[in-house]
């Protein structure tokens, strides 16, 4: 209780001028994000994550139900031609995957079905043969009938202390132990693994270039393309939203482009640019341009008149409308659409980097995926995640520099 309440302290917002309004319903400029809020659904998702992948970060109360781990045992019956039946016991060893394990040894029994046992990896299942060392099997027409005193048939399962045993068409025992609710490492690896695979590749590189260089090349890319599709688009947007010439002749294109996504041109960049740097900075150029001239247009759109009214009668040129009215005003749209577009373009560079790209956190996702490693996968996808919101944040921040009047007018 008392480190929640120091969190709660530390966090608490600051008593600026959005804390003074007296009506913050409905009022966008009124809403901040809460700061224990946001660490709590931080700290959350890590939980939650560690506690389906049986992390070591976590105590063991806290992990959800693992898959079975050690021996179990089933009794199958068989079932002559002449109505027979005989009992045989099957010892089960199911243990982790890629260890290496013997098979218990087990007395085989005087009857006509002998004991037997097996080793299973855990998170997998294994037909057995479990009537091979038996004296009488299916030549002789003799069947699986019961698996733990339960009638069991083609399609039929029985449940067990440590799994399942169904049967398939041919009448062999499927043996198919608990998974729990954990994710297999192969699919979801803890935590700790990923961090200790980054420091690893930070250290060693990975497809011989270091982390930074695979990192520093996709920033790279991002930043060229989204600066020059700012740089084209804020003035079309500008000129859209100002004269009706403009308007008639882009808008059309705009609207058109505007929802084709980027992976949808990159057969084309390809044939006109090649698979080289210009033809991947091209495609984030593509990718901002059309979002950075809709929140310019529209910014310039939202312009109250009664401003331009007011600057009109105070004897402003068109010029100092230009500069001290609509800029101005159209600021938050532009900053709201350059966050919309940095993120679009970091999309873009990892699709981008799957086609023929020698460095990139695009490239390093794919070679990883091909083999499996999902830790490498999630490193770059947490990598990524973390830098986009580095920059959002860092929009964010020249936002409240640039605009401080945001909200306030």
């Amino acid at each position: 209780m008392l480190i929640w309440t120091g969190i709660k302290r530390v966090l608490r917002p600051k008593q600026d001028y959005f804390s003074l309004k007296t009506v913050t319903f409905g009022d966008e400029s009124a809403v901040t994000s809460n700061g224990v809020a946001s660490v709590v659904s931080v700290v959350l998702i890590f939980v939650l994550w560690a506690a389906f992948t049986g992390s070591k970060l976590l105590p063991g109360f806290l992990h959800a139900p693992g898959a079975f781990m050690g021996t179990g045992e089933f009794t199958y019956t068989i079932t002559t031609p002449t109505g027979e039946t005989d009992d045989a016991t099957v010892l089960v060893l199911v243990h982790p995957v890629g260890a290496s394990v013997e098979a218990p040894e087990i007395e085989p029994g005087e009857g006509i079905a002998k004991n037997d046992s097996a080793t299973i990896p855990a998170y997998r299942n294994a037909l057995l043969r479990v009537d091979e060392n038996d004296e009488m099997g299916r030549a002789e027409d003799t069947f699986i009938t019961a698996v733990n005193g339960e009638p069991i048939a083609p399609g039929v399962s029985v449940n067990v202390d440590f799994g399942r045993i169904a049967m398939s068409d041919r009448g062999t025992l499927n043996v198919i132990p608990a998974t729990g609710m954990q994710m297999e490492p192969i699919w979801l690896p803890a935590p700790e693994t990923v961090w200790a695979r980054l420091g690893e590749i930070a250290t060693a590189g990975y497809r011989n270039s270091t982390l930074a260089e695979h990192l520093g090349y996709s920033l790279f890319r991002v930043i060229v393309g989204f600066a020059l599709g700012a740089l084209v688009g804020i003035p079309l947007g500008y000129a859209m939203g100002l004269s009706n010439w403009f308007r008639g002749w882009f808008d059309p294109i705009v609207e058109f482009m505007r929802p084709v996504p980027p992976l949808a041109l990159i057969p084309l960049v390809i044939i006109w640019a090649g698979i080289g740097e210009t033809g991947k900075i091209i495609l984030l150029f593509l990718a901002a341009l059309w979002i950075m001239a809709i929140a310019a247009r529209s910014g310039v759109s939202g312009v109250r008149i009664s401003k331009v009214h007011a600057a009109y009668s105070l004897g402003a040129s068109k010029w100092q409308i230009m500069r001290h009215v609509i800029v101005p005003n159209s600021l938050p749209e532009i900053f709201t659409g350059a966050r919309v577009a940095m993120g679009v373009c970091w999309g873009t560079v990892v699709a981008a980097e799957l086609v023929a790209a020698e460095k990139g956190v695009g490239m390093m996702i794919m070679v990883a995926s091909r083999f499996q490693s999902t830790d490498i996968v999630l490193m770059g996808i947490i990598l990524i995640g973390i830098i986009g919101f580095g920059i959002d944040m860092l929009i964010r921040w020249a936002e409240r520099v640039l605009v401080p009047w945001k909200g306030k007018g």
